[in-house]
């Protein structure tokens, strides 16, 4: 499979036979103008939405059959995706609601998105096997870098992409990928084309460029 990095928390997974899941589509100009990633043009066979926020959720654009946004597991074809209710924050969601993480599983390969996780008490039983785990590293609204090094720590992933962090194209008070990075072993990459056997012969953290 390939993976690109749209921008902010919006992944593109293509599988070998021309499958698309596209994860927290963000809207493009939102927040006025804050957010100024590229439109995400993409025809998408399924879509999952973390939660409701416009940075996250936006699907005015696709003509798309399947959208999953909330728990539970779906089957779609040779795709399993799985959510699994989290929070937005430390407090039970009472701050900024719930948030869902996805695992989906293709093509020999398990992949977590964590959406915008606020923290870190999860029931890890439930990301046992991660081969790619999409992290939030910026902090404010998500979990910082620091806990994300402990979320990596705690189900390791065979691969750790970094997300939600401040580049020129977001205005939002979030830190940027370089404390997630620090010290860390890493390689950076256009996208990943990925499989069960080539899984290991990328670097723990990979980061991705943003489409331009």
């Amino acid at each position: 499979m390939r993976i690109s990095w749209m921008g902010h928390s919006c992944f593109l997974i293509e599988t070998k036979s021309g499958f698309k899941v596209i994860t927290d589509p963000y809207e493009s100009g939102s927040y006025g103008g804050a957010l100024r990633y590229k439109p995400v043009n993409v025809r998408p066979d399924i879509v999952t939405i973390s939660h409701s926020h416009l940075d996250h959720c936006y699907i005015e654009n696709f003509k798309c059959l399947c959208i999953i946004n909330s728990a539970g597991i779906n089957n779609i074809e040779n795709i399993k995706v799985e959510g699994i209710d989290s929070y937005h924050d430390k407090v039970c969601g009472r701050q900024r609601g719930k948030n869902i993480i996805f695992v989906i599983e293709a093509e020999g390969l398990k992949i977590a998105h964590f959406g915008d996780l606020g923290t870190l008490d999860l029931d890890y039983s439930r990301l046992k096997g991660i081969d790619v785990a999409f992290v939030p590293v910026g902090g404010t609204f998500t979990i910082d870098a620091p806990e994300a090094v402990k979320l990596i720590e705690n189900i390791s992933p065979r691969i750790s992409i970094p997300m939600h962090y401040k580049t020129p194209e977001i205005d939002f008070d979030i830190s940027g990928v370089e404390e997630f990075l620090k010290g860390r072993d890493y390689q950076q990459e256009r996208y990943l084309e990925l499989s069960s056997e080539n899984v290991n012969t990328f670097k723990k953290v990979v980061v991705l460029d943003y489409q331009k």
